[in-house]
């Protein structure tokens, strides 16, 4: 099942990576419908023609196993192996042009909303210019002081919450 001409460790390093993509507890060793999906259609294995996005659900249904939400990479090549006999009917390299589709790319961004900096925006998100309490949440260069900036903290030195006179019990007991 190994391509001639296409590095497996390529594939599989872009497999992990459209596997981990937007979910952050996942290992990168098996791939969600989801993530399948994408990788499909991100490295163009879905034309719109042959091959569609109904056609990845359904190897991808028929390769994982049966009780199981995800593909192993193992798994993931014979899916794709599946689909590259729809994708180039009549080619005997059929595996390897599918796989050679996937290996190397990443996860593309199209269509994630970008930070807007237009009109007001810039001016309220430039910390330079804040003044009164609100200058104090930040450093110098701008970024967030985070909790200590926010909160005032209270000493909590003393033997009581909120002790005024830390320190001043050995003077008020005579020996």
């Amino acid at each position: 099942m190994a391509g001639s001409d296409v590095d497996m460790a390529e594939l599989a390093e872009s497999f992990k990576a459209f596997a981990i993509q937007g979910d952050t507890k996942a290992t990168g060793k098996d791939m969600t419908n989801k993530n399948w999906a994408k990788m499909c259609k991100d490295c163009k294995v879905i034309d719109g023609k042959k091959v569609t996005g109904t056609d990845v659900d359904i190897v991808f249904s028929k390769v994982k196993d049966k009780s199981a939400r995800t593909i192993t990479f193992d798994q993931c090549k014979t899916a794709l192996t599946e689909l590259s006999a729809k994708r180039f009917p009549k080619d005997d390299a059929a595996q390897d042009k599918t796989f050679a589709l996937i290996a190397g790319k990443k996860p593309g961004t199209t269509g994630v909303t970008k930070a807007v900096k237009a009109g007001g925006v810039d001016r309220l998100t430039d910390a330079s210019q804040y003044t009164g309490s609100h200058k104090e949440r930040f450093d110098a260069e701008g970024k967030g002081k985070g909790l200590e900036g926010r909160v005032d903290k209270a000493d909590t030195s003393g033997y009581v919450g909120a002790y005024k006179g830390s320190g001043s019990y050995d003077k008020k007991v005579k020996k």
